[in-house]
């Protein structure tokens, strides 16, 4: 019986594959990919010749059968088009039926998209939740966003470029102005990580609308139990204030001081 191996691939630089997993696409009998013509560009770059079969979202289950009679007589390799197969890629059920059969399953350390966004975010990493895909409509996205509200780990998330700023004015309306992170095309020529508040880093993809694969890095809620205000609730404070004949100055500085929000975040609610 076979070995099935779990080989991350490059985000985008192809540098990036290690030499364990270019010694193991080499010697394994099979691999299993998420998209055979983007493997092929790898596997052709470092002269790989190994059988290729795909192993996709569609046909993941119909083709379980294949590789496990595959795994029977040798080894198989498991890929994805970038990154760790079985996080957010097909992978999981494969491992969970290998490991049913009692399959030996190695894991390859190496690329993965939320350890390379959470690290360049610069938010603590010590201990964050991953979770994975946000929902495509806005009262599911924003009903999972009020359920991690309490949540004191950073965040982290894959977004599409599409669905970028809804998301963001989402996260500013239903948690705050959270630090955030928008890691976009890791390892790629257009590599960026753009820093700051919610509402910081949704004006800037306002001017300049976002292209490729996002990873979406947001920072937990306070632990001391100063939660930061929801936007609703900053405006209504914000009105207050200006009601009583603050100047906006004044005012953005009275909410700052209890909301948890930035003095220049609350000042520029008061121009909208």
């Amino acid at each position: 019986m076979g070995t099935l191996y779990v080989v991350p691939t490059p985000l985008g630089n192809l540098e990036d594959i290690t030499l364990r997993a270019l010694r193991v696409l080499r010697s394994v009998a099979l691999i299993a990919a998420e998209d055979t013509r983007t493997s092929r560009v790898l596997l052709r770059h470092f002269d790989i010749d190994t059988p290729l079969i795909s192993y996709h979202e569609h046909n993941k289950l119909t083709r379980l059968d294949a590789v496990l009679d595959a795994l029977a007589s040798g080894d198989v390799a498991l890929i994805s088009d970038a990154g760790t197969p079985g996080i957010s890629d097909p992978g999981y059920e494969l491992i969970q039926a290998a490991i049913g059969h009692g399959i030996r399953v190695e894991p390859l350390p190496g690329p993965s998209a939320i350890i390379t966004a959470l690290v360049g975010s610069g938010l603590p990493g010590d201990s964050f939740v991953y979770v994975g895909f946000l929902p495509r409509k806005d009262k599911a996205r924003r009903d999972l966003l009020g359920a991690l509200a309490a949540e004191t780990r950073t965040l982290i998330a894959y977004e599409s470029p599409n669905r970028l700023l809804d998301t963001l004015q989402a996260v500013r309306e239903v948690l705050g102005e959270r630090p955030v992170c928008v890691a976009r095309e890791i390892s790629k020529v257009y590599e960026e990580f753009r820093r700051g508040s919610a509402g910081e880093v949704l004006a800037h993809y306002q001017a300049n609308p976002p292209r490729g694969e996002i990873t979406l890095v947001i920072g937990g809620a306070t632990e001391d139990g100063d939660e930061l205000w929801d936007i609703e609730r900053v405006r209504g404070a914000l009105a207050e204030q200006l009601a009583a004949g603050e100047s906006l100055s004044q005012a953005a500085k009275a909410v700052a001081a209890v909301s948890g929000w930035r003095k220049r975040d609350v000042y520029a609610l008061g121009q909208e």
